[in-house]
């Protein structure tokens, strides 16, 4: 049971766990109720150590923004597991960039995710689903791969903010997602307020992020962002879409 101190000699109480094995539909409502006051870095200590210890992890793309959300965590506990989906179609510098980072943070405990072999072969034998039906393309090189990796976990942990796209406009810091809680430590940060922590912690960036691509996911479907443009509006141009699917609850529990 955590202690919560209130300030002076000998006046701390009790703080009951959550428990969220029977907490049922309204635990998200509930979560955010009770943490949303707190930074980003006492929501990343609540999860861990309080809410989902030892059953949480975190999902990464190791994209552009991707150093800060992974800063913040090792900066708590850097055996944390997180979970990189290598789709077969990342750009190489992102594959570089995941190990400049793992490196860099000291991550402990980094799990690259592959598609399945066999479904690969059954629908995108010749790499061009995504011409076809980007949908099915993110489903089976993202979040089937995704489900597998997290079976096992309660929670997990996302990168998204509310900026970056009018879906990811009202969420909060904690969402249910199937029998999973997806907790957003970021989610009220602005890009300026990105940058600016980038800068601050020395982190480094990714190296397509100063060649236009401040948004980055598979290859085929990111391409630079012009002047005055939205961040994310090179991620699959010219397609009534603007999510791979793993935030729209089509993972049984992903994006990232």
């Amino acid at each position: 049971m955590a202690r919560l101190d209130l300030g002076f000699p000998g006046a701390a109480v009790d703080i009951p766990p959550f428990d969220h094995e029977n907490a049922g539909l309204d635990e998200a409502a509930t979560l955010n109720a009770r943490f949303s006051n707190l930074s980003s870095r006492e929501i990343v200590e609540r999860a861990l150590f309080d809410l989902f210890p030892g059953r949480i992890a975190l999902v990464s793309s190791f994209g552009a923004e991707s150093a800060v959300l992974l800063h913040v965590v090792a900066s708590v506990d850097r055996t944390v597991p997180v979970v990189f989906i290598d789709t077969q179609r990342l750009f190489p510098e992102t594959l570089a960039y995941r190990d400049t980072l793992i490196d860099r943070l000291g991550l402990t405990n980094v799990r690259t995710v592959a598609p399945d072999p066999a479904a690969l072969a059954e629908k995108d034998r010749y790499k061009a689903l995504w011409m076809t039906d980007a949908d099915q393309c993110c489903h089976i090189r993202k979040t089937e791969p995704l489900t597998r990796a997290l079976a096992g976990f309660d929670a997990w942990f996302t990168g998204r903010k509310r900026f970056q796209a009018a879906t990811r406009a009202e969420i909060q810091f904690f969402e249910l997602d199937g029998a999973r809680i997806k907790v957003n430590p970021l989610v009220s940060w602005s890009s300026a307020e990105l940058k600016s922590y980038l800068a601050e912690q020395d982190l480094p960036r990714h190296p397509l992020v100063a060649q236009g691509y401040p948004s980055i996911g598979c290859q085929p479907c990111t391409s630079k962002v012009k002047p005055g443009e939205d961040e994310r509006a090179g991620r699959w141009r010219g397609l009534d879409k603007t999510e791979c699917g793993i935030h729209l609850g089509e993972s049984d529990g992903s994006g990232i």
